[in-house]
Formats: structure tokens, sequence, C-alpha cells
């Protein structure tokens, strides 16, 4: 199922979803300060893309949370706001359950992507 869905994930909304992370990545990587972030932003593109078969555990530090309110403040709330579009939209038929379900999760990660380790 791993292949198939990332195939067909990428028609589903995957595509533009990868699109954002790349365009917050490129906006981040404009100054030095904000170049771990945007490194963030790149790894996530690669996670919407392919999102099937890959696992998201939660945790991080201080850090990781001062980091993940100024991401949600700027770029994080509007690509949630994206991801729970598409999941919903996903969601009406039940062909479309396991993508919609694969952007929820994009959209929690979209929320806090600091201090996530991804397998």
């Amino acid at each position: 199922m791993g292949c198939l869905g990332n195939i067909i994930w990428m028609l589903c909304g995957g595509l533009v979803s990868a699109l954002g992370y790349l365009i917050a990545g490129c906006i981040w990587c404009i100054t030095i300060v904000g170049i771990p972030v945007g490194m963030q932003c790149f790894k996530l593109a690669g996670l919407a893309l392919f999102p099937f078969g890959k696992d998201v555990t939660y945790g991080g530090g201080l850090g990781s949370f001062l980091l993940n309110i100024i991401w949600a403040i700027f770029f994080g709330i509007p690509i949630a706001l994206h991801s729970l579009l598409w999941g919903c939209i996903m969601c009406i038929t039940i062909i479309g359950i396991p993508f919609g379900l694969q952007h929820f999760k994009m959209a929690k990660l979209a929320l806090m992507p600091f201090g996530t380790v991804v397998y």
C-alpha cells in the first residue's frame, strides 16, 4: 500500500502540501538565524511527498517548544488549515479516508514540527 498510496497521495493534495513547505523553507533560509527552521521545512516537504509507511513521534524540550510557537504564528497555522481542509475533503468518500488520515497527520505535524522524529 505504501508505494501505491504515495503515488496517489501526490494527486490528492500531497504535492501542494510539499510546495507549501518548500516555500516556507526558502523564506526561512533567507536569514542565517532561520536556516535551522528552513532545513526542518525541507524535511517536512519530503515527508509531505511520501507520508505512507512513516510514523511520527512527538517530543522535544523548551527549545523545540519555543520554535513551535514561532513557527505556528508565521507558517504553521495556514499550512495546518490547508491540511485539515484537504483531510475533510478526502474523508467524504470511503476510498479517500486513508488519504484524509494522512492529511490529518500532516496537520498535526504542521503545528508541531520541531522535536518530532519521523520513522
